[in-house]
């Protein structure tokens, strides 16, 4: 009888609870490395968190991206900037201009984006990208992060 209670214990909770979600925890930031290992001092941070806009609306997620010390766009060809770029792989995706600072050598490179209404769940992706701000061509990925790595 005790076995058969310990059964049904055990099942009902399996079956019962809710299992975990793929959901990050928000707010949370995490670290964008390099794709090419050569660019050493190259990294990057996102954060991710929901943000109310007005007028008053529903929750959006927000995603903030700084990449220091990159190689000037020209570097890889005809480019001329970078932006922010997030995608949940054959779904979604969101692109997003990064700005320069005034900074004369190496400047710091960072955008926002406010209106993501989808999930994001631990299967995106973060990225700064190459472009090219005037055929609106965006270039390779220089620095990436998966969200699940997002604390």
């Amino acid at each position: 009888m005790k076995q058969l209670l310990s059964f049904l214990l055990i099942f009902s909770f399996l079956v019962i609870c809710p299992s975990y979600s793929n959901a990050i925890t928000m707010p949370c930031s995490m670290v964008l490395n390099p794709i090419d290992k050569e660019l050493k001092n190259a990294k990057g941070v996102a954060l991710v968190y929901k943000v109310q806009l007005l007028p008053p609306s529903f929750a959006r997620t927000n995603i903030s991206i700084l990449g220091v010390h990159l190689p000037e766009p020209s570097y890889y060809g005809n480019y001329d900037s970078y932006e922010g770029f997030a995608f949940i792989s054959e779904e979604i995706s969101w692109r997003f201009k990064l700005y320069p600072s005034p900074a004369q050598d190496s400047p710091t490179w960072a955008g926002r984006i406010d209106d993501i209404t989808a999930e994001i769940a631990e299967k995106g992706i973060v990225q700064v990208r190459l472009s090219n701000s005037k055929t609106e061509k965006l270039g390779p990925s220089i620095l990436e992060s998966n969200i699940k790595h997002c604390k």
